[in-house]
């Protein structure tokens, strides 16, 4: 199969433009199943996550069916003339994860020296939020952005908070939506509260390299969670 090897920038895209091309070619036909991630990922060079990115941001656009357990599948695209490109503005999951450990770690680390009992009021009020929401079954995404905009605003410095607002308008986007609607579960988001838990403890506690570590981890825990085999991911019911 004539796929090329892939620079590490903006692999989802590339991964997904060269798929997308290989469809349009006829090199998969309709109804025909994509080669297995594992050995895409082999082919190109790339790490299975990034694949998955590629082919999520295949079905967003139609191009593409994932049946959980069972693999990929080409759509018919009989009224479509030409390739639409994926919009640009639209970071990788996976690379905003990763942003987000960096650049949030630090504001953790920054808020647990400046933190007021009014911000400790407010990170509280955000947590018991997502509690409230998982206990309904709502997946708790209000409570989760008030949380991290909490602490931004803690450190008294709009660019950051807009910085992390940035990033959760980018969560929203259909990729992420997508992915998350593969991995996210209320179970998961359990374990995700009680990463916001320790954040929280040691913001609280005015540690600053254990809130940076608290926040490292649960961006990475987060990582791991969207980099699962697709066997754990949610099925339709």
């Amino acid at each position: 199969m004539p796929l090329q090897a892939l620079e590490p920038k903006r692999l989802y895209r590339q991964i997904a433009e060269q798929l997308r091309t290989l469809i349009g070619k006829g090199e998969f036909t309709v109804g025909s199943r994509l080669p297995a991630e594992r050995d895409l990922a082999k082919q190109l060079g790339v790490s299975r996550p990034s694949v998955r990115e590629a082919l999520i941001a295949l079905e967003v656009d139609g191009w593409v069916e994932i049946r959980t357990g069972s693999g990929v599948y080409v759509l018919s695209r009989s009224k479509r003339t030409k390739p639409t490109l994926l919009a640009a503005p639209e970071w990788g999951p996976l690379e905003l994860i990763r942003a987000r450990k960096l650049v949030e770690g630090e504001i953790a680390g920054m808020a647990a020296l400046q933190a007021k009992r009014k911000d400790i009021v407010a990170m509280r009020s955000a947590l018991d939020l997502m509690i409230d929401e998982a206990g309904r079954g709502v997946l708790p995404l209000e409570g989760d952005r008030a949380f991290h905009t909490a602490i931004a605003e803690t450190c008294g410095n709009a660019v950051l908070t807009e910085t992390v607002d940035g990033f959760w308008d980018s969560r929203k986007g259909p990729l992420f939506m997508r992915l998350g609607g593969y991995f996210e579960t209320l179970k998961s988001w359990q374990s995700a509260i009680a990463e916001h838990e320790a954040i929280l403890q040691a913001i609280k506690s005015h540690d600053s390299a254990a809130a940076r570590t608290a926040m490292h981890v649960h961006m990475d825990k987060s990582h791991a969670r969207f980099s699962a085999s697709w066997r754990r991911a949610k099925t339709s019911s």
